[in-house]
């Protein structure tokens, strides 16, 4: 097996940062040694003035295949995925056709097990009428179930309150939702266009699905978990209001109910309509500075457990039309991670949170089988920053295969230098080596 040693970096690592070597045999990390390491290794990476981070999980993306590939594809969007230093994701069921039977799932993983440069996962989708499908599902094998509590493709909308009760009831794995109210979306759009007329641009989409429609989605959620005894996942929380849903004051492991916030709804805010306009178009959407704030200190507090992209790519052709008709969505999983940074560079979150809640935590509560931490005899998916290389996004470095992002023209002051996935060095200083593929992850449930 080859061996790779990575001498002299700072490792950020379980709430703690400090300069080790690290030792790579195969797949995994064999040794780490804060006094040096003197083994023999087929390569040696000197890692002076850079820092070593677990791979991010990415617990929420869109990666569009099969069906929607003019969009993305496994292969494309996995392959900037790892240029931004995620190693893992989990891919969201609502492609054409959507994944809601176990035989439409198992052929996206054959998929990506042909071309993903980053290990994987599919959630299984669910619709008012797939409940025996879903019970099928190999929770060590698969990360969870997909509930779109809100507006979705195709058959994709869960609406029937009998349906959400047998699912809480019966599915055992975790359950993780998109959670607005559709039918107060759709009363707030009728009511938003009667009053302004159907020239309305951006700036009115955080009114449309507001933050009532919101909170009256995550709360029934959260009622209906509590309920039942289901280990629920509400995904993409983007209101200052249902932080009040979540709690910090047991650890992670015994939480039955966790949370996530995502990247643009820690960046952005409303203001930010005027410039960037349906290119910052997110269902749930980008809503107020004191709602982006609040998110933000609920992640450093732990009420937030989480935080991921909801990588969502369309075509600049399909962003590019009037409001109403654009698509919500963004790409985002190429520069999450220096978004990160770049908040820490402004004094607002630490590394060592923003590695727990890349890595560690998205781990600990998808149960997955050794990864998302730097330990010996876990899989080497590692990550090696450059916080002083300058990095500006442009049209000529962007990976994603719509060839936009949100962040375009944006001055990064940290680089992704270097990204290992399960021991291989798949992308080294802008150069990838496509020789060896992802693993589907497992789940140790």
């Amino acid at each position: 097996m080859k061996t790779t040693l990575i001498r002299n970096a700072k490792l950020v690592n379980e709430g703690k940062i400090f300069h080790a070597d690290v030792f790579i045999r195969g797949s995994f990390i064999e040794k780490i040694e804060t006094q040096g390491i003197s083994m023999h290794a087929d390569r040696v990476i000197d890692a002076a003035g850079k820092y070593l981070i677990p791979g991010l999980i990415d617990d929420q993306v869109h990666f569009r295949e099969p069906g929607l590939t003019h969009k993305g594809e496994i292969y494309t969007e996995a392959k900037a995925a790892v240029a931004g230093g995620i190693t893992s994701y989990m891919e969201m069921p609502n492609t054409s056709p959507s994944a809601v039977t176990i035989d439409l799932l198992e052929q996206k993983y054959a998929r990506a097990a042909a071309c993903s440069l980053a290990n994987y996962s599919f959630f299984m989708g669910t619709t008012n009428h797939n409940l025996e499908e879903l019970l099928k599902v190999d929770e060590t094998q698969v990360c969870g179930v997909k509930i779109f509590m809100g507006s979705s493709t195709g058959d994709m909308l869960v609406d029937d309150p009998i349906a959400l009760e047998n699912i809480f009831s019966q599915v055992k794995t975790l359950i993780a939702t998109h959670c607005e109210s559709d039918p107060l979306v759709k009363q707030n759009q009728a009511a938003t266009i009667s009053e302004y007329g159907e020239g309305i641009d951006a700036s009115f989409h955080p009114k449309i699905r507001s933050e009532e429609a919101c909170y009256l989605s995550s709360s029934f959620a959260v009622e209906l978990a509590k309920k039942h005894g289901t280990r629920l996942h509400i995904l993409h929380i983007s209101t200052a209001k249902e932080l009040d849903l979540f709690r910090n004051d047991i650890p992670l492991l015994e939480k039955k109910i966790t949370a996530e916030a995502c990247v643009h709804h820690l960046w952005f805010s409303d203001a930010d309509y005027a410039s960037k306009g349906n290119f910052i178009k997110w269902n749930p959407a980008v809503k107020t500075a004191h709602d982006r704030d609040s998110i933000l200190q609920a992640v450093i507090d732990n009420r937030i457990d989480v935080i991921a992209t909801d990588h969502a790519p369309h075509t600049l052709e399909e962003k590019s039309q009037s409001y109403l008709k654009a698509p919500s969505g963004g790409p985002l999983v190429q520069h999450s991670l220096q978004a990160l940074l770049q908040l820490y560079k402004q004094g607002k979150i630490s590394l060592e949170k923003i590695v727990e809640k890349t890595s560690h935590n998205v781990a600990m509560l998808f149960e997955t089988d050794r990864r998302g931490f730097l330990r010996e005899g876990y899989y080497a998916d590692l990550v090696l920053l450059d916080l002083n290389q300058p990095y500006t996004v442009s049209k000529g470095n962007i990976l994603y295969k719509c060839g936009w992002s949100p962040f375009e023209g944006t001055q990064f002051d940290a680089s992704i230098t270097h990204t290992f996935v399960n021991g291989n060095l798949v992308f080294e200083n802008g150069v990838f080596d496509e020789s060896n593929k992802g693993k589907r992850l497992k789940f140790n449930r």
